[in-house]
């Protein structure tokens, strides 16, 4: 995909790996909407884009926003071209002190909205013939640990929802994407106990959510007979 003057939705654009990615991409000439609950971050993210943007304030969980995300994408642009479904939670804990609530939000958050966004953006994709969806998912998805069932569980639907509308879009022009982040430096981890975060202190160097982003842009910009169903990206000292 040719970057300059496509157009493309970010979700979860206010923090972490969708602010750096709406920046990078941005920068590459893309015209975005970019999506999340916190109105005035989005408003200062739009006054940091190279090129032109719309901000559209929601909770993912709402299952009236994708749609209102691609009509404000082909309303103001004419177009849709990508879409990084990024907007995620994580939740963690054993069974004796993990939130029911928190894991069921969890799941809406991770996976449900997930789905949603990739049906709602894919029944536009295929009939034009064209267009690239990636999900952002995680090692988590492809490995787990005690404590993270929930959280692992809603990534590994990710993949496997991924790989499966991959094979059923194959030759119609569409590509369906994973990007799968080890520990990156976001806000993600932001609530969780000292205890929780003892394993991310032995990683000195974690990914960069620009480095993330970096990878994304990667994937946007492989020639239209190539597609990267799955990228994964870790710190260097992360053995998971």
């Amino acid at each position: 995909m040719e970057l300059r003057d496509s157009v493309g939705i970010i979700t979860g654009a206010s923090s972490g790996i969708g602010w750096a990615a709406a920046r990078r991409l941005s920068e590459a000439g893309a015209k975005l909407v970019v999506t999340a609950r916190r109105r005035e971050i989005l408003d200062q993210l739009l006054g940091e884009l190279s090129a032109e943007g719309v901000a559209v304030a929601g909770d993912i969980a709402d299952p009236a926003l994708p749609q209102q995300l691609i009509d404000a994408a082909v309303g103001r642009f004419g177009r849709l071209d990508f879409v990084f479904s990024n907007a995620g939670i994580m939740n963690i804990g054993t069974v004796d002190e993990i939130d029911d609530a928190a894991m069921t939000t969890m799941i809406r958050v991770n996976c449900e909205a997930a789905v949603r966004l990739a049906y709602a953006a894919l029944r536009v994709f295929k009939p034009q013939g064209r267009g690239d969806l990636i999900t952002t998912s995680s090692i988590l998805g492809l490995k787990v640990r005690p404590g993270v069932a929930v959280y692992a569980g809603t990534k590994y639907a990710i993949e496997a929802m991924s790989e499966s509308l991959r094979m059923e879009l194959a030759g119609t022009g569409v590509r369906v994407m994973v990007i799968e982040p080890g520990y990156t430096a976001t806000e993600l981890q932001s609530h969780w106990t000292d205890e929780q975060k003892v394993p991310l202190k032995a990683m000195r160097r974690p990914v960069q959510p620009d480095d993330i982003a970096r990878a994304v842009q990667f994937m946007l910009e492989q020639p239209d007979h190539v597609v990267i169903p799955r990228l994964l990206m870790l710190p260097m000292e992360q053995t998971l």
